[in-house]
């Protein structure tokens, strides 16, 4: 039988962006704060029914701290290790613990940094400036060649009305079709800046259901698309049709990458929430966020392309536009989101953070 958590005032460890966890001298977990039940992927309740030895993926060296720590040959000790993520997603995670003794008999602290959360804050910090920037190159850019495309496709007009031969009528017409092409870039382009937020109330549910339906509509053999809904997930204040477009174009980049999976059958799609609390993400702090994932099993996004896939115009594959995704991490930067990607072969998944009320 487990002892019963001393009455210690444990509420204040949930403000800490660290994984933090009362022990006993046996790895019996009594307390965990929302950092590691969100890191984890497992709820405070079977943390706590747990042992915190099985949350690494060699204990040895946890096990003995703990003793040394125990029997008061050392006050505190640290030392690196690999974090096993025992719920949804899996893996394993580079964390620098903390082993020390506390005021409360028979129970130590144990505290375990992400050794890649500093990189990961500079990278979001990094990301979001660049995005930025890109946008309004890109905005400004696309406003000089705006003005002189309709010039080019007016002229090609007029000289279409004047040249009685048809091979150079043919010509003309080349010059209007790839005018029109370029304007319809150079719309896609603008979209975001032009069209204004429509504010409501947003499930996102709703919207996931709705991108769904039309991924399966356009691929009703081959493609799986599952989902793992957190149902407790509050609705939040938002563009539901901006937030459609965004799942949307990552969903449709990942059906991209599945065509040979798709031709053989075996193509999936997942589609996951959860609330993240005490969430950290753009430097800021909140208590509660949604997560979504959009995971599939394809080849994974190249190397060569892996740091720049969020950039305007730049794309993985051939013939492929590389505005999907920018467009994508517009629409959640204007929720005060982040847009993320890890990727290996195999396994591809763009995480999605967006605060909660």
């Amino acid at each position: 039988m487990s002892e019963a958590a001393p009455p210690i005032p444990f509420e204040a460890f949930d403000q800490l962006a660290t994984m933090v966890a009362l022990v006993r001298a046996d790895g019996g977990c009594l307390l965990a704060n929302a950092t590691l039940e969100n890191t984890a992927g497992l709820s405070r309740r079977a943390l706590q029914r747990g042992n915190v030895l099985d949350w690494l993926a060699d204990p040895a060296q946890l096990r003995e701290t703990l003793q040394a720590v125990a029997g008061n040959h050392v006050t505190t000790s640290r030392f690196d290790a690999q974090m096993k993520r025992q719920g949804a997603g899996g893996g394993e995670l580079p964390v620098h613990v903390i082993v020390c003794q506390t005021d409360w008999p028979g129970c130590m602290l144990v505290e375990m940094i992400e050794i890649e959360q500093q990189v990961r804050l500079d990278r979001e910090e990094r990301t979001h400036g660049l995005a930025q920037a890109n946008k309004e190159l890109v905005r400004n850019l696309a406003h000089e060649i705006k003005n002189p495309l309709g010039g080019i496709r007016g002229a090609a007009q007029l000289l279409a009305m004047e040249v009685n031969s048809k091979e150079l009528t043919e010509y003309t017409r080349v010059i209007i079709h790839e005018a029109d092409r370029l304007q319809a870039l150079v719309d896609r382009l603008l979209a975001p800046h032009r069209r204004p937020q429509v504010v409501a109330d947003v499930n996102i549910h709703e919207v996931c259901e709705r991108v769904r339906s039309l991924i399966l509509a356009e691929f009703p053999r081959g493609l799986a698309v599952a989902r793992d809904y957190d149902i407790s997930i509050p609705e939040f204040r938002g563009d539901r049709e901006q937030l459609i477009q965004a799942v949307l174009n990552i969903v449709h980049n990942a059906t991209q990458a599945l065509g040979e999976r798709i031709a053989a059958g075996d193509a999936r799609i997942l589609l996951r929430t959860r609330v993240v609390r005490q969430a950290t993400f753009g430097r800021q702090r909140f208590r509660l966020a949604l997560e979504l994932h959009i995971e599939d099993n394809g080849p994974g996004v190249s190397e060569a392309v892996r740091d720049r896939i969020f950039h305007p115009l730049v794309s993985g594959r051939e013939g492929g536009s590389g505005l999907g995704l920018t467009l994508a991490q517009t629409f959640v930067q204007q929720h005060h989101g982040t847009i993320d990607c890890e990727s290996v072969p195999g396994r591809t998944v763009f995480k999605i953070l967006i605060p909660l009320p």
